[in-house]
């Protein structure tokens, strides 16, 4: 009986692989299995990065620096008269498993980037079955712009963040001084790298609409306005520093990025016309055709002698 179960399990597992089974063709049941197999490697792949990250944050290997060191950097950016004295540029822990639980923490997302090639395949091979050719080449323009995008703008963010600190310190320097918690700072930094990666998006959902006939140039263009502004109060309202430097830098950027996928999509609609010049025509409407007739060209005097030498030598 363990035999026969075990041969069983085999055939399934078999059924269910990509290279005995291609085109992804199973019952609910097997799907089910396929979808707990996959979440369960791209959760293996996270903890794995996170472990890697744990380790990471105190540990180096040179030349690269320690995690750590790395989220340190924007608070140490900040003059030193601004922070508490003795201090030495490190963070307080107000409790005695907060160092752990940032670390932790910092640790899970270091690991769910390290390992993003990892858990996106298995999404990737769970999804890519039901897709035809074409959505599968625009799903890996998809997919591959939006992992460029976004670290993009985490990039860009962690530039900001020095100058913002020393912004938002420097307000009533007189009266205080600085000295962040190791919890606040680094959920201030998590999520302004966050915010800034996810709003680098902006670009492709938009082309992603226009695509699909939702958003037309047209429209588009009427709104470019309206939409710049709802940019700008976006900004404002999901920066978590409030101030002005990451404020400008957000708008700023998704000003640019939005501007650049209008003019994408001026030139998608551009193309859609052109391929679509026959299309909603009637039954007895005369086709787009030019029917104007050309003037023949002349023939050159010295290819008309030519000629003239060859039927003669004939």
């Amino acid at each position: 009986m363990t035999s026969e179960k075990k041969t069983e399990r085999r055939s399934k597992r078999r059924r269910r692989s990509r290279r005995q089974n291609p085109d992804g063709t199973m019952t609910l049941m097997e799907h089910l299995y396929e979808l707990r197999y996959r979440l369960g490697m791209a959760l293996l792949g996270i903890a794995i990065g996170a472990i890697i990250g744990f380790v990471w944050f105190g540990s180096t290997i040179p030349p690269i620096p320690t995690l750590g060191d790395l989220l340190l950097k924007p608070y140490c950016a900040i003059p030193p008269d601004l922070l508490l004295p003795g201090t030495q540029c490190k963070l307080l822990q107000n409790s005695p498993f907060e160092g752990f639980m940032v670390r932790l923490q910092v640790g899970i997302a270091v690991g769910a980037v390290l390992f993003s090639p990892m858990w996106l395949y298995h999404l990737w091979s769970f999804i890519t079955p039901g897709l035809y050719s074409k959505e599968k080449k625009f799903a890996r323009i998809f997919v591959g712009s939006a992992v460029i995008l976004f670290v993009g703008g985490a990039v860009l963010a962690y530039l900001v963040v020095p100058e913002a600190l020393t912004v938002l310190s420097s307000i009533s320097s007189a009266e205080f001084v600085t000295a962040l918690t190791a919890d606040k700072y680094i959920s201030f930094l998590l999520a302004l790298l966050v915010i800034f990666g996810i709003s680098f998006e902006l670009p492709l959902l938009v082309v992603m609409l226009n695509k699909v006939g939702i958003l037309p140039y047209e429209k588009l263009k009427r709104w470019r306005r309206g939409i710049i502004f709802g940019l700008f109060c976006f900004a404002a309202v999901a920066t978590p520093g409030q101030d002005p430097i990451s404020m400008c830098v957000l708008a700023g950027s998704l000003t640019l990025l939005f501007e650049l996928a209008v003019q994408i999509s001026r030139l998608n609609d551009r193309k859609k016309a052109k391929d679509n010049e026959w299309e909603g025509l009637s039954d007895d409407e005369a086709s787009p055709l030019n029917y104007d007739p050309k003037p023949e060209q002349a023939t050159p005097a010295s290819e008309v002698k030519a000629t003239t030498f060859d039927e003669d030598a004939t």
